[in-house]
């Protein structure tokens, strides 16, 4: 059983040390790119990755499973020692933001795959017509027009959602016809739309990159959550001066719910680099599906 997460924030951050490592946690092993890009940006930092794949796809879930879930594995990075907490999960980011930063406050800054995405695309945008394609959760929640309404008022946003894709990304090993198919259906509505900008909006979407682009053509920017979540990261570390004073390049470390063998290998292919040794949090066993 958990200790209530305000217990476990003045164990575990008595005192906030430069050295500690950024905790990243995901649904399953897509958050892997966005820990690729930060292990870019931030070359001098350590983490520590939490994949959820017990209960893997969030996607089909509801927000308040989502939010119980969130809580449950800060509860557990936190106890583990953290000094930021990226959630590299679209429909945990949607659901569960405003409550982990309600619960941690200021003494741990959280970062999520929205706001960072959102702003990226307005950046980018030429003619203001954007879309999101995103699992049925995250576009349920409406997270990224509120985004978008702060940050480019003017901007019109397309949500497509996609029930299929991130689990066809993760369950194949090599990608097949049928996730073509899912992209190619994804990407339909969007050409009859016009739109200039596509936010790839579940973390798992950026291994088929390069079928998006193919499909949407090159007049298109594809916005993805690594490529934004690294700057937001490097900038909350900044202002709450917690970067690493270390020359040396920074450790990585694994731990998942699910089977280890199988993100070992799953994931490798999405980090792109090897994972060594993956230990298995156990989580509560009625929540898994």
């Amino acid at each position: 059983m958990f200790l209530p997460i305000e217990v476990q924030v003045l164990v575990a951050m008595d005192p906030i040390a430069r050295e500690m490592p950024i905790a990243v946690f995901d649904s399953g092993v897509g958050g892997l790119t966005v820990l690729h890009e930060c292990l870019v940006t931030l070359p001098h930092e350590d983490f520590v990755y939490l994949g959820d794949t017990a209960r893997f796809p969030y996607g089909n879930h509801t927000a308040d499973e989502l939010r119980k879930f969130a809580l449950e594995l800060t509860q557990e990075l936190v106890a583990l020692g953290t000094k930021l907490i990226v959630i590299a999960c679209n429909s945990a980011t949607a659901a569960a933001l405003p409550t982990l930063r309600e619960n941690l406050g200021d003494r741990i800054g959280v970062v999520g795959v929205v706001w960072p995405e959102a702003r990226l695309a307005a950046e980018v945008t030429r003619s203001g017509r954007i879309a999101l394609v995103a699992t049925p959760a995250t576009v349920a929640r409406r997270v990224y027009e509120r985004a978008l309404e702060e940050v480019a008022p003017a901007a019109k946003l397309l949500s497509v959602e996609s029930s299929d894709l991130a689990t066809l990304i993760q369950e194949r090993e090599e990608f097949d016809e049928d996730v073509v198919d899912a992209v190619e259906r994804a990407c339909e509505p969007l050409r009859e739309a016009g739109v200039d900008t596509v936010i790839l909006g579940c973390t798992h979407y950026p291994l088929v990159r390069r079928i998006f682009q193919r499909c949407l053509g090159r007049g298109v920017e594809i916005v993805s959550s690594g490529q934004a979540i690294s700057q937001a990261v490097e900038h909350e570390l900044e202002i709450r001066g917690l970067k690493s004073n270390s020359e040396n390049r920074g450790k990585y470390s694994f731990i998942c719910t699910g089977d280890p063998e199988f993100f070992r290998r799953a994931g490798t292919r999405f980090l792109q680099l090897p994972l060594g040794e993956v230990r298995q949090h156990q989580v509560i066993a009625e929540d898994c599906r």
